[in-house]
């Protein structure tokens, strides 16, 4: 199920599978982060918490969210590859200038419509920008970065970053351009993925 195959007209990529953030951050402190920069920019009224206070929650939220996109680009980078492989073992297609950035054109671009579907039943709508900066952010750490280690300045404007990032990665090498209507994949998180193998074992179908 991993590796590509063509027939006449559409070529079947490697499924893009997500797997779950080990963050453990508590989506009500993700919430109250945001509530913080809100205050703090006076889009909704304080409720007495100290400045320096909802600065820090600020800086939290915005550290976690580096991170979740992070790990995010590493599976997203991780299917790059394996697109790659699968693509130069196609004679028809070897050698066609087809690149990693290909695929990433193709994911935040055109991806197929299941897999904006599943997407938006995921709650993710602006997919385009997260996983653009998913990529982004996993061309510029090989480690998820410790907080120390990064400016305050990085942290408030991370996303105007890894737009950057993303631009850069994609200017990086001449790549084709893959038409979508030719080149289509799968998307599911790790555990959907694994009981549908599972299933498929069960009933012979590997």
């Amino acid at each position: 199920m991993s590796t590509a195959h063509t027939d006449e007209s559409l070529c079947h990529l490697p499924p893009l599978i997500l797997h779950p953030f080990n963050e453990h951050v508590a989506p009500a402190a993700l919430l109250e982060n945001s509530k913080a920069a809100l205050m703090l920019s006076g889009l909704i009224p304080g409720d007495g918490t100290e400045e320096e206070v909802l600065h820090r929650r600020v800086m939290a939220g915005r550290y976690a969210e580096v991170r979740m996109l992070f790990f995010l680009g590493k599976d997203v980078c991780r299917w790059m590859d394996q697109c790659l492989e699968s693509v130069n073992r196609q004679p028809q297609l070897g050698d066609s200038g087809v690149m990693r950035q290909s695929f990433a054109a193709l994911l935040t671009g055109s991806p197929p419509e299941a897999v904006r579907e599943k997407l938006t039943r995921w709650g993710v709508a602006d997919y385009a920008a997260i996983f653009s900066r998913a990529i982004g952010i996993e061309a510029l750490f090989q480690e998820p970065p410790a907080a120390a280690s990064l400016a305050e300045e990085f942290l408030r404007n991370y996303h105007r970053y890894a737009d950057a990032l993303f631009r850069c990665f994609m200017e990086s090498a001449a790549h084709r351009t893959l038409p979508p209507d030719q080149f289509t994949f799968d998307l599911f998180a790790s555990g959907e993925y694994s009981r549908m193998l599972e299933s498929e074992w069960e009933n012979g179908e590997l």
